[in-house]
This record gives C-alpha cells, sequence and structure tokens, in this order.
C-alpha cells in the first residue's frame, strides 16, 4: 500500500515496550466532533486503524489521515497489517464524499492515503487526482497532502498525480536500501521509490516532496545516513523517522527500540544533509502534525512574497 507507517501503537496499559512508547487514550472536544464525522461518512482513517498514537492531537489540530480506493491491499509487506487479496471495484464517488466530509470538518491539513492498487492500469493515479480535484474545490484553505504508492514506477500515472497539484506529495521509502527486499513487497524497491521521489521534484509543477523511515528493522547508522544521503540528492524536501512496532506475531519482530536520544541523532543526522524539514522521534509518524505545520507555514510564507501582502 502507500504505507503510512501503519503499525498499531500499545495503549498506555500495554506492557514489554519502553515508557517512552505509552501513550493514553485520545480525548478531547476537536477530536470528538472530527471522530463523530468520520462515523457519519464511513471514512476509512489511517489515524483510527493504525490506532496512530497523534490522533489526539492531530483530529483536535484540524489535521487526518484517509484511505482511499477500500481496505485491501494487492501487495504482502512484512510491516503493514492491512489486509491482502483481490481488492473490490473503486467507488465512483469517493474522491466527492471525501472532499464533502472534509470540508464538514473544517480541516486544515488532510493526508490522502491509499492501498496498492496493481489490479488498476494506472495503479489507482485518476482515482487520485478525482480526489485532489474535489478537495481543492470544497476546501481551498485546507493544504492537500497525498501519500502515494509506487504505481511500478509508471511517470504516466506519476504525471495524473502532479497536475491535479497538491501541495504535497509523499512516497515512503520506509527503511533502508538492505533491507529492502526483507521488510517491503519484492515489487517495491528502492531504487523504483528513489525514482518516484525523483521524478516528482523534477516535474514543472515544483512539488513539495516527503518521505518516511522507520526504525528498528536492523538498520545501522551507516545505512541510514546513506539512505539521509540519497533521499536528499533527489530532492526530497522532508523527512519523518519513528519507531517500527510489530502488529502482529506474523510481521517482521522489531529488533530495537530506538530511545529518544536515539532519534535526537538521527535527526541531527539527517539536517546535515538539507532537508528543510526533519521530524524525528518514537510515536513520529509518517503523517505527523509538526511536519504538516510546518509545511503549511511554508506556504503561506512563500504566498506572502508572491504577492507582497
Amino acid at each position: 500500500m502507500a504505507t503510512p507507517n501503519r503499525f498499531p501503537l500499545p495503549l498506555a496499559t500495554s506492557t514489554g515496550k519502553p515508557d517512552w512508547l505509552k501513550v493514553k487514550l485520545p480525548r478531547g472536544e476537536g477530536y470528538e466532533r472530527v471522530k463523530g464525522i468520520v462515523r457519519e461518512q464511513k471514512l476509512a482513517t489511517v489515524c483510527e486503524e493504525a490506532r496512530c498514537p497523534n490522533i489526539a492531537e492531530c483530529w483536535g489540530g484540524g489535521t487526518a489521515t484517509v484511505m482511499l480506493m477500500g481496505e485491501v491491499c494487492t501487495r504482502a509487506c512484512r510491516f503493514c497489517h492491512v489486509k491482502v487479496g483481490a481488492p473490490p471495484p473503486l467507488d465512483p464517488q469517493e474522491g466527492e464524499n471525501l472532499a464533502r466530509a472534509v470540508k464538514a470538518m473544517e480541516l486544515e491539513y488532510i493526508v490522502v492515503t491509499s492501498v496498492n492498487r496493481d489490479d488498476r492500469p494506472d495503479g489507482g493515479a485518476a482515482h487520485f487526482a478525482s480526489a485532489i480535484t474535489a478537495l481543492k474545490r470544497e476546501s481551498p484553505r485546507t493544504t492537500v497532502e497525498v501519500l502515494i504508492p509506487d504505481f511500478q514506477g509508471s511517470h504516466e500515472a506519476l504525471d495524473v498525480v502532479a497536475i491535479a497539484r497538491p501541495h504535497v506529495v509523499a512516497h515512503n521509502v520506509e527503511t533502508v536500501d538492505r533491507l529492502t527486499p526483507t521488510v517491503r513487497d519484492r515489487r517495491a524497491t528502492w531504487k523504483q521509490s528513489l525514482h518516484v521521489l525523483e521524478y516528482l521534484k523534477q516535474r514543472p509543477e515544483k512539488l513539495y516532496t516527503k518521505t518516511s523511515v522507520m526504525i528498528g528493522l536492523g538498520e545501522t547508522d551507516d545505512e541510514l545516513d546513506e539512505a539521509f544521503r540519497q533521499l536528499r540528492g533527489v530532492g526530497v524536501d522532508v523527512l519523518t523517522l519513528g519507531q517500527y512496532l510489530q502488529p502482529s506475531q506474523y510481521h517482521l519482530r522489531v529488533e530495537r527500540f530506538a530511545s529518544p536520544d536515539d532519534f535526537a541523532r538521527y535527526q541531527k543526522m539527517a539536517e546535515a544533509h538539507g532537508f528543510l524539514y526533519v521530524a524525528s522521534g518514537p510515536l513520529v509518524r509518517s503523517s505527523y502534525r509538526a511536519a504538516e505545520f510546518f509545511m503549511r507555514g511554508l506556504m503561506e510564507r512563500e504566498r506572502t512574497a508572491a504577492t507582497g501582502s
């Protein structure tokens, strides 16, 4: 799938995890309001399905992550808990329904992701584009980020998404080069993901690009530093780093729990390569409000500079 770091996080009552990975149950007025609309509109949100530790902060602060194209993926990545099999037909009204829901929620920032749909000739690119267009029409003040699959490297599919002009386009590499064949489906390669990010950055739309790496799968510091170098080398603007957690006994085990100090060190390593922004921490996920807040601020400053007001 487009892999928005969908590994469940234990609640505060869980045992066997470091204290810094234990979180409280989500609550709050803003959270409850968004939760009600999500239920009413029957939206599939990664926030809930992955039990994201930041759900209360994000929903209460006007951000959310939703998943298009059903809940069945055509790929079997070894860290991801999404169902694998033959997906259902696409809902042609999904983009319009999503746009109405986002307008009702008055979101400042929406991340739109999906499962992989290798069964579709374009991998679902046109479906993404339709949703982007509807979102920008119905909620022109909402920043739209799309977290996309690799579309098997198809330039035509990537063009369709880029031409719809999301504000940010993300594609997650998930791990370092050496571990990619172990962690991700065989159809997903490090080289192909780098190419996707590079191609999107070189498009005339001048899109911001973003990716994410999970920590705790057996990577070394040297491999992380090399990954950061290559990602920045293809123009990636924003990088998020978070702890991998095993979603079930059938998935890859956690090789180590990196400490907050480790994540602070990784942030400095990454920042040395020149990313515009790096979010690094045990509870950081691909869709992370701090990074989203930075992107909104950056784009607002650019608009102000362009208009002179």
